[in-house]
């Protein structure tokens, strides 16, 4: 937590501290999803495959270009951790950092989940989301975080002393590593920061630490994703279960996830044209 000396407050701090919040990122030009082409292949929606993710476990996926994935509640509260990669080039992946500077430290419709540098697209745009009455609570928590990174064994074993196995770093890379047949030291380099599906959290009013709280999650709810690109996914069924007490442990109550993958008309998609890559050359160099 940051320590504040007020011994040192210098005459102008008040002045100092009244100077007006600017935007880092203002998105007034930032490429936005067709709704109007989004909504109609929505309408033609055909399911094609389904991938159940057990409790404490993670499973890949895979969504081509111009296909929808949802990620299902099916038995009970349960969040979910989820990797998204470009399925053929993985070191094209989810960037949940710039991800949040653009929209947010929670997504919800009509936010895309942009990939890492130097490629810097979308992989993925959120297209309907059955939580998004949920908003903002009285605690500052809301759904969907892009803010914490993923539980992991090496955090609990710095603050618990524990080898734990079935946090959600490891669940995913044991996924990759079985999808991609690779080893888990490969596996590891390639799972990153996740969208916390369904998990509720937010920083707290006086010390400004991370939190979560029970989701609001319930059978039925589901988050879905038109594909930008072809895409490998990841998801983890956290062993927090609805991450109302602890994660990292087998004290919580958890549940399946289900990830079904749905295709629309090709008529629906007529005009729908993927965002390249980042057009910038890489230069990294003085125009001058």
């Amino acid at each position: 937590m940051k320590n504040i000396n007020r011994a040192h407050r210098p005459d102008d701090a008040d002045a100092r501290r009244a100077a007006p919040p600017v935007i880092c990122y203002p998105t007034d030009s930032l490429p936005e999803a067709d709704s109007r082409i989004l909504h109609s292949a929505r309408k033609t929606l055909e399911k094609t495959d389904e991938v159940l993710v057990p409790p404490r476990e993670a499973r890949c996926f895979e969504v081509p270009t111009g296909q929808f994935f949802r990620i299902v509640s099916v038995e009970g509260p349960q969040v979910g951790d989820l990797n998204l990669w470009q399925a053929d080039h993985l070191e094209e992946k989810f960037y949940s950092g710039k991800t949040r500077a653009l929209h947010g430290t929670h997504l919800s419709t009509g936010d895309r989940l942009w990939s890492s540098f130097p490629f810097m697209r979308p992989l993925a745009t959120i297209t309907h989301d059955t939580l998004d009455w949920y908003g903002w609570d009285d605690d500052g928590g809301s759904v969907h975080d892009v803010i914490g990174t993923r539980c992991d064994p090496y955090t609990a074993k710095l603050l618990a002393d524990i080898d734990y196995h079935h946090c959600c770093h490891s669940n995913l890379i044991r996924a990759l590593a079985a999808h991609q047949q690779m080893d888990y030291a490969a596996a590891e380099t390639l799972v990153h920061d996740v969208l916390n599906v369904f998990m509720c959290t937010g920083f707290t009013h006086d010390t400004h630490q991370y939190f979560m709280k029970a989701s609001p999650v319930r059978p039925g709810d589901f988050l879905e994703f038109f594909a930008e690109t072809d895409i490998l996914g990841g998801l983890s069924a956290c062993p927090g279960g609805d991450c109302s007490a602890e994660h990292s442990s087998d004290v919580a109550v958890c549940h399946p996830l289900l990830v079904e993958i749905f295709k629309s008309s090709d008529a629906a998609l007529a005009d729908y044209r993927p965002i390249p890559p980042s057009r910038y050359g890489r230069q990294h160099r003085d125009p001058s």
